[in-house]
């Protein structure tokens, strides 16, 4: 291909993705999700993030500080089928996945779906339940789809995984296996809000509708519609190079038991490309990998136990990928 054929169908993709209704779209269901989310918008940037790089997100931090909200904002603001599933110790993966149950008037049985057959399923405190309950999620994270009896059922699209934790040093948590983690494609934190942000959530929390009173701004085919355009976006080889290069370093650092998976720099590659659409752009930056590889990285990593430290693991993780990102050179 000559460059300026090349040239030409960059141009055509650009304004393809760059219409103003796309940009207008985005730009008010980022705007629904700040209306009750206050404070800082990084959280909110990120969701977004996901469900365009039709990932799914891991919410962790303390409690009372909007994990949940969050999610559930996001699900009120797209008209979708929305399902919630409070993990518990006693939940069992049937509650999850849906059971099949036998029929006498017809002498056979009949698959009931579970809560799992939804748009968007948050997982609201995910690790309060057991190893086996969680592992129900495994195949539909990773493959959309759930087997029961042996028989195959395809999930909903677009299909996405919101799941909220507490931190694994609280009381009552199972720590997630890493096979479980490496589905997520980002894992972020709400943090404490500033003192203006918490003023805002004082002030807002006189009025009793909340996120109820959000109304939907994108309907399912819509954020399906999105999914496929940030496919479109440009990643130029030298940025491909980078990305290889973090992972390699991340599987190589002597401080890591366990490196990024291959699934990992995939979601970096896509999330990267999500994150350039949301900024009104056809095109990757390093620095759209650079904001992104802390998130997308440091629950998929695995601290060495002969890395001691006074930080939590998930400190430890993410002070050494910053480390990475600080020794690999950018590319031009």
């Amino acid at each position: 291909m000559n460059k300026g054929t090349a040239a030409g169908e960059a141009r055509a993709t650009r304004e393809f993705i760059a219409t103003p209704e796309l940009r207008q779209n985005l730009h008010r269901l980022e705007q629904a999700l700040r209306h009750v989310i206050r404070g800082e918008g990084e959280p909110v940037r990120l969701a977004l993030v996901a469900l365009l790089a039709e990932g799914h997100l891991l919410i962790e931090d303390v409690p009372g500080v909007g994990k949940t909200t969050l999610a559930h904002a996001l699900a009120r603001s797209i008209d979708c089928q929305f399902q919630r599933v409070q993990f518990t110790s006693d939940l069992l993966p049937s509650d999850v996945i849906g059971i099949s149950v036998y029929n006498q008037h017809r002498d056979s049985f009949e698959f009931k779906p579970g809560p799992v057959f939804a748009n968007i399923l948050l997982a609201d405190e995910i690790n309060r339940t057991t190893p086996k309950t969680q592992s129900a999620l495994l195949e539909a994270m990773n493959e959309r789809q759930v087997t029961v009896d042996n028989h195959t059922y395809r999930l909903p699209e677009p299909f996405m995984v919101i799941a909220t934790q507490n931190p694994i040093e609280h009381h009552g948590t199972y720590p997630l296996p890493e096979s479980q983690l490496d589905r997520f494609a980002m894992r972020i934190r709400m943090g404490y809000p500033g003192w203006q942000g918490e003023r805002e959530i004082l002030r807002a929390s006189q009025h009793r509708d909340g996120v109820n009173a959000l109304e939907p701004v994108a309907h399912a085919e819509q954020i399906h519609q999105w999914q496929d355009v940030v496919r479109q976006i440009t990643v130029e080889d030298s940025l491909l190079d980078y990305v290889l290069g973090l992972v390699a370093k991340t599987r190589e650092h002597e401080h890591l038991a366990l490196g990024v998976s291959p699934r990992g720099a995939q979601s970096l590659f896509r999330a990267a490309q999500a994150l350039a659409l949301l900024e009104g752009r056809d095109y990757t930056i390093p620095d759209d990998f650079k904001r992104l590889a802390v998130p997308v990285f440091a629950h998929r990593v695995v601290v060495s136990t002969r890395y001691a430290s006074t930080l939590k693991k998930a400190d430890q993780a993410e002070a050494i990928l910053r480390d990475i990102l600080a020794s690999t050179e950018v590319p031009l």
